[in-house]
Order: C-alpha cells, then sequence, then structure tokens
C-alpha cells in the first residue's frame, strides 16, 4: 500500500524553517515537485510571490493553483503530477467551501491516497481532518468547524500557544462534545501523521510542542502532552 502522509503545522513556519527540509525528506525526490495552494488567502499575489522566492526553480519545481482566476483545467492530472501539495493558511471555511465548488476536496483525497504528501499550516492543516478551530467565521475567535476533508480522524487546533482565545476555547468544545478529540499545536510544531496514526510531533523551537485533548470523566477536558522532536536548522 502506498504510504501516505499529512504533515499539519500549528502556524508560524517560514520558509528558512526546518519543517521544509524534514517535509522534503519524506518527498524523497531530487528536486521535489511543490503545488502551492492559496485559496484560504483569496489567492493573494503576494503570497503566491513570496512562494516562488522561497521554493526556487534551480532546487524545486515550484506551481501554484489558483480558483479564483482559475487557468487549470485538469485538476485530477495536476495535483497527483506533485510530490507536496503545501496548503496556505487563512479563512479555512471559505477555502473548503471554494474546493468543493471546484471538486477540488475530491481530487486532493485521491492524491493523498496516492502518495502526494499533503501539507500546511493553520488553514493549511485544519483542512485534512475531521473537524477543527477557526477564525474564519469572526477574526479574534475560535469557532467550531466540523466540516473537515476527514483524511485524518479527530480535530485540530493550531495556534494553540499564540492566540489567547485557543486554549479555552478547544477545551471546551472537546469537553461538550462540539469537537472530537484532537490534536493542538503550538506555532512552530507540527504533527506528522503517516496513514491514519500519528506518527511523530516535530518541533523547530525549544518551547514549542503539541497535546492531544479529550474529555476526562468530570465533564472537562484534558491535555497530554505529546512527545516532540526538535528538528535542527539548516
Amino acid at each position: 500500500m502506498t504510504e501516505r502522509h499529512i504533515v499539519a503545522m500549528g502556524g508560524g513556519q517560514w520558509p528558512s524553517d526546518p519543517i521544509y527540509p524534514f517535509l522534503f525528506e519524506l518527498a524523497d525526490a531530487a528536486k521535489p515537485k511543490v503545488l502551492y495552494v492559496p485559496t484560504a488567502t483569496g489567492d493573494n499575489d503576494r503570497g503566491v510571490a513570496m512562494f516562488y522566492r522561497s521554493f526556487p526553480a534551480h532546487s524545486f519545481e515550484p506551481s501554484d493553483l489558483g480558483l479564483f482566476a482559475r487557468t487549470v483545467e485538469d485538476l485530477r492530472s495536476f495535483v497527483l503530477a506533485q510530490d507536496v501539495v503545501l496548503v496556505a493558511g487563512g479563512n479555512t471555511l471559505n477555502m473548503l467551501a471554494i474546493w468543493r465548488a471546484h471538486g477540488l476536496d475530491v481530487v486532493l483525497r485521491d492524491a493523498w491516497e496516492a502518495g502526494v504528501i499533503m501539507a500546511g499550516g493553520s488553514a493549511g492543516a485544519n483542512c485534512w481532518f475531521e473537524a477543527s478551530t477557526t477564525d474564519s467565521y469572526l477574526m479574534g475567535n475560535a469557532d467550531p468547524l466540523p466540516d473537515g476533508l476527514g483524511l485524518v480522524a479527530g480535530s485540530f487546533c493550531p495556534h494553540y500557544d499564540s492566540e489567547p482565545s485557543r486554549q479555552p476555547a478547544y477545551r471546551g468544545l472537546v469537553a461538550d462534545g462540539t469537537l472530537p478529540p484532537g490534536i493542538a499545536c503550538d506555532d512552530l510544531a507540527a504533527a506528522h501523521i503517516v496513514g491514519a496514526d500519528l506518527a511523530e510531533i516535530v518541533v523547530s523551537a525549544e518551547g514549542s510542542g503539541a497535546r492531544r485533548v479529550e474529555p476526562d470523566d468530570r465533564g472537562g477536558a484534558s491535555e497530554t502532552v505529546l512527545p516532540a522532536r526538535r528538528l535542527e536548522g539548516p
């Protein structure tokens, strides 16, 4: 069976972050084909330009997929030809709706099952799970979004250490059953999922980490700190 990988980042990762060498090692390609999907940003031109500066053609085969002014006719062939799909952060709610309108949700599942590595931070991490917390409805909130692609069972919460609303909201939503149990990632931390299972947590800064959050027997939620491996910088 083809090995399937998802790297779900909590947020805050920059192009110089060692998460990216880790990601491309998984691709096992001398010159990885990397597809940037900026839907969550509204296909922001500045983000696309930064992507091409960060992943230059002498080391990668970079491409991007815009859906607001779409030029790719055969989405399935285009996406399945990639080694890595890198999804931008931004508005998870709008992104998922647009993906479904174009049929990209089905294409991404097919690509993942075929071995294309799926990755991203914040919205680009939320999307792979059954459910998540999001500020897509109102900035500054951490509202439930039980509407992910469901490639990974359970829920995901990004920005766990950097946005004050996230921890209490996520714990409350898991405690009352609004969201299923799941993983909360700090900025500069990522969950590496292989197949259906969490393989490891990787971090690129001391103090960053991740927790498993699940209901306890007192009507609240418990947090279990997950072991993490520190990635070394270039």
